[in-house]
């Protein structure tokens, strides 16, 4: 049994292989948490805030009402890993990655598969779907990008440069460039159009771990494993501020909304909030007792969540820095989401997935 920080809420955990979220005071369970058999890696939440969708290392995503609390779907059909999830902008499809270099379409009213694309000759790490719905872009470790039609499964573009895996990949707000970030230390600015390699950004001394692009879709910030970011200007390729402070690697990286703060998680155990203009650390986060793995902004920016190996979340006031709750779990952290204002969904290297309200006192 884990006590939540705000001393109203308990989770229990059962030999069924579920967990109990409840309501203290009035003894009411809350919702039950079917696990997956292995990690979750990933989680995607649908626009509204009433679905979300899990992938795990156990092969498997589940699709899970968040209002209901009901598994809708078990999709079933990769034969390694999940490790990427998204969902289409009308909700009605869902897009996996998965170690077995392949992504799988998937129609989330019927629960099946109608379309598997396959090209990579290694595991897929990275993806995401392009606004038009139509098409996706896939990082994996054979070191190639690929963009997809998502409606014939066809390859459209096959970019390659990077000499080694892609670790992750973001599509800048134009819809027509990508960005992608590599174990071989740089990151790279792509045409999708028609596949040219725009530009290189070098600077980083080890493998970039994260990617945020700023809303404008002319600066990006990265993570690295040098213990650094870094704020880029990806049209001319220059790095324009580097953020030094961490001890350890950068692992996430996240922009506030009005675009002058960004947020950083690391291995050093801690989160940083920076102003972008100046470089300055405003507040440093501390609490978590191991290395930051998973990192969320609520929208407005006033409060982040933090998921961690110490196996808690945490929630923050990004005003005061102070940790306005902290949820405990058996097993790290991997991944984590706002998926409304009051509620979150987490996932963890146990299999769980989480689903926590958030209220008021």
């Amino acid at each position: 049994m884990a006590v939540l920080g705000d001393g109203r809420h308990a989770l229990f955990g059962s030999e069924d292989n579920t967990l109990r979220l409840w309501d203290l005071a009035s003894g009411e369970t809350l919702c039950t948490l079917e696990r997956h058999t292995d990690s979750v890696r990933a989680v995607a939440v649908l626009g509204g805030g009433s679905r979300a969708l899990f992938g795990s290392n156990d092969t498997t995503l589940r699709l899970r009402d968040l209002v209901t609390d009901e598994t809708l779907h078990t999709l079933e059909g990769h034969p390694n890993m999940v490790n990427a999830a998204a969902l289409s902008a009308d909700g009605h499809r869902a897009l996996s990655g998965s170690d077995d270099g392949t992504l799988r379409l998937w129609d989330l009213e019927t629960g099946t598969s109608p379309r598997f694309s396959a090209g990579h000759t290694g595991g897929l790490i990275a993806m995401e779907v392009l606004a038009d719905g139509c098409r996706a872009l896939s990082g994996s470790d054979d070191g190639m990008l690929r963009l997809w039609d998502l409606e014939t499964g066809e390859t459209l573009r096959t970019l390659k440069g990077h000499a080694y895996g892609e670790t992750v990949v973001a599509v800048l707000t134009d819809g027509r460039r990508a960005l992608s970030g590599s174990w071989d230390d740089t990151l790279r600015v792509w045409d999708l159009a028609t596949g040219a390699h725009l530009r290189t950004l070098e600077g980083h001394t080890s493998s970039v771990s994260a990617v945020a692009v700023l809303a404008h879709g002319t600066r990006a910030l990265s993570g690295s494993w040098d213990n650094t970011f870094r704020l880029w200007d990806l049209t001319t390729g220059d790095t324009l501020r580097i953020f030094e402070g961490h001890t350890a690697l950068v692992n996430a990286v996240a922009v506030l909304a009005d675009g002058c703060r960004a947020l950083s998680g690391s291995f050093d155990n801690t989160l940083r909030l920076w102003d972008l203009k100046t470089g300055e650390t405003l507040r440093t986060l501390e609490g978590h007792t191991s290395g930051v793995r998973a990192l969320a902004v609520l929208g407005e920016g006033r409060r982040a969540l933090s998921g961690s190996d110490d196996h808690t979340l945490r929630l923050w006031d990004l005003a005061s820095g102070r940790c306005l709750a902290e949820y405990y779990a058996n097993a790290a952290i991997g991944c984590a989401a706002f998926a409304r204002d009051d509620l979150i969904v987490a996932g963890s290297a146990d299999g769980k997935i989480h689903i926590l309200e958030i209220r008021e006192p």
